[in-house]
């Protein structure tokens, strides 16, 4: 090979490297998991006695999954930034974590991705092929779509930004936690046709009777993932809130419904009416995921 083209591979390789890092599943601590059903994680089983956990403030992600102008506005009068005002209030009232004050952070966070799996091409989910030739989703869920839950890995300038902030903290890991929209399977639950969506940690809600199995509905959820202090991810999960259910006339034709800022706003205090106590629904999906990431059981609801 010639010194000219040894030459050009050297200053080729550097941007290659960085280009594979920020945002590759490659190496991100935790690999692909693909999952039918819930609980949704993937990763190390976290001790609750492991040190000092430091969390930073749940942000929204426009985007996640689909085209920005497909997802809620999350502007600083929306029923978003109201929805974010109330978990960042609650997850500092657990107790379970310390808020990372260092703020804003530097350079391109965790990405921890979970909904269907695309097609490499675009943004389309991709169907699998069911068990034994069966139609995926078919009768009572026995051959589901699988979800994928993975991480793209942070920027360095996002890991050197989190060794500061968890010194400050006197902490070793970090909870990181998002808000985005995500694409879940339905599936059909039983002989006569009804339709279900598993949203999360014993978290099913049914679905309009036409809803097609072989098309995915838009989920608001909060996704997370515990991190060390070089920036790899130890545990991630995801908990859906709401399923944005498609009338029945656009479902029989094939259309999906978007999640809307008037389904975010429901949300707020939509309760878990078959919880004791009846606790809001985002509590509990938020507690859980805390729970699961931080290995702080007990704080889980049942």
């Amino acid at each position: 090979m010639s010194t000219s083209r040894l030459a050009t591979l050297a200053l080729a390789l550097p941007a290659v490297l960085g280009a594979c890092a920020t945002g590759s599943t490659f190496r991100s601590g935790v690999g692909d998991a693909h999952l039918e059903r819930a609980p949704y994680y993937a990763g190390q089983s976290v001790s609750a006695d492991a040190g000092r956990i430091a969390h930073v403030p749940v942000v929204y992600q426009r985007g996640g999954a689909q085209s920005p102008i497909f997802d809620p506005e999350g502007g600083p009068a929306s029923p978003v930034a109201a929805l974010l005002r109330d978990m960042n209030a609650y997850l500092d009232s657990l107790g379970v974590t310390t808020r990372i004050t260092a703020w804003p952070p530097q350079g391109t966070p965790p990405d921890v991705q979970f909904g269907c799996a695309t097609d490499g091409v675009g943004e389309e989910c991709a169907e699998e092929g069911g068990v034994s030739g069966a139609r995926p989703g078919g009768f009572l869920g026995s051959d589901r779509n699988r979800m994928r839950l993975a991480v793209g890995r942070p920027s360095p300038e996002w890991v050197a930004w989190e060794q500061g902030a968890l010194a400050d903290a006197g902490a070793s890991r970090a909870l990181v936690l998002t808000l985005e929209v995500g694409q879940y399977w339905p599936y059909q639950a039983n002989i006569r046709g009804s339709k279900e969506i598993e949203l999360g940690t014993n978290h099913v809600v049914g679905l309009p009777w036409l809803t097609a199995v072989d098309a995915p509905v838009s989920v608001l959820q909060i996704t997370g993932a515990l991190m060390d202090s070089t920036g790899l991810a130890i545990r991630i999960g995801a908990e859906g809130l709401v399923a944005r259910r498609t009338g029945l006339l656009m479902s029989g034709l094939g259309a999906q419904a978007l999640i809307s800022d008037e389904d975010v706003e429901a949300i707020r205090t939509a309760r878990r009416e078959n919880l004791p106590g009846q606790p809001l629904t985002w509590q509990v999906a938020l507690r859980n995921l805390v729970a699961e990431l931080t290995g702080r059981g007990e704080i889980a609801v049942k």
